[in-house]
């Protein structure tokens, strides 16, 4: 993902344990954009009996940080992880080409 040339959005599913069982390609979209809707993520985390839920994507752009776009999709999807029970633990965004990354979770926005 780090060295795409467009955005990839992934979900990665955790059980009850906190442990990783599942990764999943949500979304492989533009040099800045990938569309996400909160349908296309939970149902892939409902089929998986995922516990919670994270997600990550990628920015060609080699900049991480977290656009107005990035925070709507976060929204979005932690109001509709905490209807289905499925919480949203963390979003994170990876610079390509460098070892840069921004983790919603670690700034407070999660």
């Amino acid at each position: 993902m780090q060295n795409e040339d467009r955005e990839v959005f992934l979900l990665l599913i955790f059980n009850t344990k906190m442990r990783l069982i599942a990764i999943h390609r949500c979304s492989i979209g533009t040099i800045n954009a990938a569309m996400v809707t909160p349908r296309e993520v939970f149902k892939t985390a409902i089929l998986n009996n995922a516990s919670c839920i994270a997600v990550a994507h990628n920015h060609p752009s080699s900049d991480p940080t977290e656009s107005k776009e990035d925070i709507e999709v976060t929204k979005k999807l932690l109001k509709a992880g905490d209807i289905l029970g499925i919480p949203l633990i963390d979003h994170i965004i990876v610079a390509a080409h460098t070892d840069e990354y921004v983790s919603f979770k670690e700034k407070g926005i999660i």
